[in-house]
């Protein structure tokens, strides 16, 4: 969904604007595209891998890029870090990106069994080898039912403790045969992989994802200009959520911050979903930042 989410965050050529999840810039450099001589472009990543690529990779020669260390739900302190004020528009692209998920050693995927990892950052302490050799069964189960959706949360958070008091849990591949063995049903295989949202709940956790999130979305009507332009693509509920709330709500006087763009968020075109059909599952929802005095008049257009 690149060109239809930079086509409603890209209204000024001479702007400045933030990618908050860099990955493997592809949306930054479609907004490149998008920008004139006189236009910025700030991106971010906790990963260093995606930095390396843009600066030691496609980026290298772009004087209008500057690439950043660190997560959206900073960006506010970033930007002052940089000597930044309001923005003309963000960006978020929620999740891991492919190339992100294929490198070897990172542990996001069952597709290769290696260690148990799925950092971000690898600076940061918390792995999912630790959450899942180390999390009490009680909250080892919140994390899966509440990040996962597992409906069998209990159940796996269960035989997760049992297989690891026989010794600990420590590639993707024994987490992933876990998953398949607790939750298999008899009949055609299922769509997706059993460990799917095993995998995604420990990502989440691991990362505070929607943590960040959540912080972000708090910071961002002070981070954007009046008029600035707000663009998420998530990928499950849970972020969805939490973007359709902040929308909606208002802010500490009550008056409404965000101007939608559309009722509903746009979902890929088969012929995308084709092409990658990881492309299936996502979402793009995008506000305008209003201005005071359209809040005002907003807020008094509300019915009581």
């Amino acid at each position: 969904m690149g060109p239809e989410a930079v086509a409603a965050l890209v209204l000024e050529p001479a702007g400045v604007y933030v990618d908050g999840t860099l990955g493997g810039g592809g949306h930054s450099r479609l907004i490149l595209e998008a920008l004139g001589p006189l236009g910025r472009l700030i991106a971010l990543d906790r990963d260093p891998e995606p930095r390396h690529w843009a600066a030691a990779g496609w980026g290298r020669n772009e004087s209008r890029l500057a690439v950043s260390a660190g997560s959206f739900g900073d960006l506010s302190e970033i930007l002052a870090g940089l000597g930044q004020g309001p923005v003309d528009g963000v960006l978020l692209d929620l999740g891991v990106n492919g190339r992100q998920l294929a490198a070897p050693g990172r542990g996001f995927s069952w597709l290769l069994d290696e260690p148990l990892d799925m950092r971000l950052d690898q600076a940061q302490p918390l792995t999912a080898r630790e959450v899942v050799n180390r999390y009490p069964e009680k909250a080892l189960a919140e994390v899966l039912w509440r990040y996962g959706e597992e409906r069998a949360a209990r159940r796996l958070a269960r035989a997760m403790v049992r297989a690891r008091s026989r010794a600990p849990l420590e590639t993707t591949g024994q987490l992933a045969a876990l998953a398949a063995r607790v939750l298999y049903r008899p009949g055609p295989p299922p769509r997706l992989h059993p460990a799917t949202r095993t995998f995604q709940a420990l990502r989440l956790e691991v990362n505070r994802e929607l943590q960040e999130l959540e912080k972000f979305l708090k910071a961002a009507p002070a981070v954007l200009k009046p008029g600035g332009r707000l663009v998420v693509i998530s990928f499950h509920s849970l972020e969805d959520r939490l973007v359709k709330t902040a929308f909606r709500s208002g802010g500490e006087d009550g008056r409404p911050n965000w101007l939608p763009l559309a009722k509903k968020p746009e979902r890929p075109e088969a012929g995308e979903i084709e092409r990658n059909p990881r492309a299936r599952s996502a979402r793009m929802r995008a506000a305008a930042r209003l201005s005071a005095s359209d809040s005002r008049a907003a807020g008094l257009a509300r019915p009581n």
